[in-house]
């Protein structure tokens, strides 16, 4: 008897990962490799293109934050139209709730579940809901290396500044 066998014998339902749950667990990793790879090339266009418009102070920090904002919405898209995709799937989970169905609905969910706002009028249940916290998890990690590019761009021009007021 190895030493996990008495701990997974008194779980609830032991350890079984349903093939419904690794298709989802599948699509959530492609996703995400997707979407952290898009924000890369984003973030870096981004760092290497603004210094070279040869624009002042606020609206290269205003091109920084719309590139960043555009990255983020086209990512909560991705999942919006994938969790639409999969609503044709029922056996990989479902959302439920007060909506109509359309593809704006997903969107909404994914924004919600993107930010981690979650206001409970949409609800994953089944292997879907593995995708949701991706998403969740995704979106905040992404915010933050957002945030962190702002303000080392945004150091980086007071920095310049400072420079010429001396």
């Amino acid at each position: 008897m190895s030493p996990i066998e008495p701990f997974l014998a008194a779980s609830r339902h032991g350890f079984s990962i349903s093939s419904a749950e690794l298709v989802v667990c599948g699509i959530a990793g492609l996703l995400t490799l997707l979407c952290v790879l898009f924000h890369y090339e984003v973030m870096s266009w981004s760092s290497r293109l603004i210094p070279r418009l040869g624009l002042v102070r606020r609206p290269r920090i205003v091109v920084l934050i719309l590139a960043i904002l555009v990255a983020h919405v086209v990512e909560v898209w991705v999942f919006g139209v994938t969790y639409w995709l999969l609503d044709r799937a029922p056996e990989l989970g479902q959302l439920q709730g007060n909506f109509e169905e359309g593809l704006l609905d997903f969107v909404y969910f994914s924004v919600t579940s993107y930010t981690t706002l979650g206001f409970g009028d949409m609800v994953p249940s089944g292997a879907i809901r593995i995708l949701c916290g991706t998403e969740a998890l995704m979106g905040l990690s992404l915010m933050t290396w957002s945030a962190s590019l702002a303000f080392l761009e945004m150091q980086r021009d007071w920095g310049e500044f400072s420079n010429r007021q001396e």
